[in-house]
């Protein structure tokens, strides 16, 4: 093999992410829905011609190592020869992409002379794909009823847009327009990465690009496989459970994880979770390949940017048929609830041999709320779809931070207020931390949030909220968190407490209290310094009851009167 300066291997390197990083603020410019230019419910990606990744934006980390199985899937399906410049393709097809249909990817390849020399790919949530329900259905049973299903096709072909398939979308999904321009987006984002790629490739040459593309991966491998060395070797599980399925609610949804260190390598198992379920709550087995990957990086190689040199030490082992690993006609609507309550599990299994390294769990779901209606302002339906926020767990040095996106998510954010009451006819009047949701610890367990929505017009509503059965968990003597809450008119006669339903229907007036769940503590409470506590109090993090019942301190008493900042109450 030809060497290559380190000098060279770090200037394509950061010209990749960068390149990566010009592909995703071209889809969020250009996006016309909140979900993605105010949430960010997207992640790009740029790959060579063996499917590998070279570069990827921040985003949703669910996604991690996922948008290669597209591109990879079309050439099994179609040959190597069917990719042709100016051509790009599309693909939502859960059982190949591993989500629900809302998660549109769309990609094409990039040539230079003539030569392939990789691919751009950029994946975004769509508002809505033609479901029985607007924006997505909380009691799907099927595919069928979740929305227009496409297997991998052409958009553009030669530079010519393909009228037939891009009029096929606009006439199966209930908002064309804004759903057109989401689309334009993600081609505009395809195009900024196909330049940025062909850049890179006649700056430096291809057979350069090629050998900094093996020395990075390389060198991640070799982090990677060195951390993974000094686990000590054995077998380590955990196991999880989720509320249920959304159609079946009193029977919950167990998930088991396996994990085996030998040497460098190290194998997850989640061959023993629950068969794949009646209701939405399953996905494909490449996202449950990212998840396990995602659990991996936090603790295996969180500093180093996913590449194709990442989770080569890593195996998976997936059983098809079941929650995790869904095959037709299974509905996956809301995949992301137990995988989420799976990246946590990877901590928890390995907190043994890497006490320094894990956190309590965090608050785990998307807890997602859907509006649709029509608003009266302007005369015209809509549909709202947000992912809230809630508290992380504490870990060995630091409590968990609150009203966090879950760990799914990583980048995304919730509506600004202004943009939800200017978008939608919603007047949001409170949006608070939720005191004592986190769990007590030594280092104490983020907060969720409460969010209230005050309807400005009749519509309906529709929930998913997660994680009440087995809210997050504390690690070596923190305790649990506060699991979400969910109430319809709070105080008043028709009060309702609900955490998943489809399609419910609300008068103006009628107002919907979301109390997120907190992450789990570490470490014994009582170590938690009595100064701590009392700023907790200050800060409306913990109340000053729990701060006696939970922690024992009295937060009346100034740590300067006490005799001590560690004197108890």
């Amino acid at each position: 093999m030809t060497a290559i300066d380190p000098v060279t291997v770090e200037i394509i390197r950061n010209a990749l992410n960068s390149a990566a990083d010009d592909m995703n603020a071209t889809l969020i410019r250009s996006a016309y829905t909140p979900i993605i230019y105010e949430c960010g419910d997207c992640v790009v990606a740029l790959l060579d011609a063996d499917h590998q990744v070279l570069g990827q934006s921040a985003g949703l980390p669910i996604f991690l190592g996922n948008l290669e199985t597209c591109t990879l899937a079309t050439e099994q399906r179609f040959g190597r020869e069917v990719w042709q410049p100016g051509d790009v393709w599309i693909l939502n097809d859960s059982y190949l992409g591993g989500t629900h249909l809302n998660d549109v990817t769309i990609f094409g390849p990039v040539f230079v002379d003539q030569t392939l020399v990789g691919f751009t790919a950029s994946r975004a949530h769509w508002i809505d794909v033609g479901s029985k329900d607007p924006g997505g259905s909380m009691d799907s049973v099927t595919i069928f009823q979740e929305g227009l299903r496409l297997g991998p096709q052409k958009l553009v072909s030669g530079g010519t847009e393909v009228f037939a398939v891009t009029d096929t979308i606009a006439t199966n999904v209930r908002f064309p327009y804004p759903t057109s321009g989401d689309m334009h987006a993600m081609m505009a984002c395809i195009q900024m990465g196909e330049r940025r790629l062909q850049e890179i490739v006649r700056r430096f040459g291809l057979s350069t690009l090629e050998l900094a593309r093996d020395e990075i991966f390389r060198q991640t491998e070799m982090l990677e496989r060195a951390v993974i060395a000094k686990i000590p070797d054995g077998v380590y599980t955990a196991e999880g459970v989720l509320d249920n399925d959304g159609i079946d609610l009193d029977t919950p949804i167990p998930i088991r994880l396996k994990i085996t260190v030998e040497g460098e390598g190290i194998d997850f198992d989640v061959t023993e979770s629950a068969d794949q379920t009646v209701g939405p709550v399953n996905c494909g087995v490449s996202q449950a390949v990212s998840a396990l990957r995602v659990g991996y990086k936090l603790l295996v190689s969180p500093d180093l940017p996913g590449n194709g040199g990442s989770f080569r030490s890593m195996t998976t082992q997936v059983r098809e048929g079941s929650v995790l690993g869904a095959v037709a006609p299974a509905a996956c609507q809301w995949y992301f609830s137990h995988l989420g309550l799976l990246i946590d599990m990877v901590a928890r299994a390995l907190a043994p041999a890497l006490p320094d390294q894990v956190a309590g769990a965090s608050h785990g779901d998307s807890m997602i709320i859907l509006t649709a209606g029509t608003d009266p302002r302007v005369g015209r339906e809509f549909v709202s779809l947000e992912a809230t926020v809630g508290g992380w767990g504490g870990w060995n040095g630091s409590d968990g931070e609150s009203a966090l996106i879950n760990n799914v998510n990583g980048s995304l954010k919730d509506i600004p207020i202004e943009v939800h009451e200017t978008r939608y006819p919603w007047r949001i009047t409170e949006y608070r931390i939720r005191p004592d949701s986190g769990g007590a610890g030594k280092w104490r367990g983020g907060n969720g949030t409460i969010r209230e929505y005050e309807a400005q017009t009749d519509l309906t509503v529709s929930l998913w909220f997660e994680r009440s059965r087995q809210p997050a968990w504390g690690l070596f003597g923190g305790e649990d968190a506060v699991g979400p809450e969910v109430v319809i008119n709070p105080g008043r006669d028709d009060e309702r407490r609900i955490l998943k339903i489809n399609g419910m229907s609300l008068r103006k007036g009628d107002v919907v209290r979301c109390a997120t769940g907190g992450g789990g503590g570490f470490g014994d409470s009582t170590e938690r310094s009595a100064e701590d506590v009392r700023d907790d109090v200050l800060d409306r993090n913990v109340t000053p009851e729990a701060a006696r019942t939970r922690y024992g301190v009295d937060s009346t008493v100034p740590a300067e009167e006490s005799g001590s900042s560690e004197a108890r109450a």
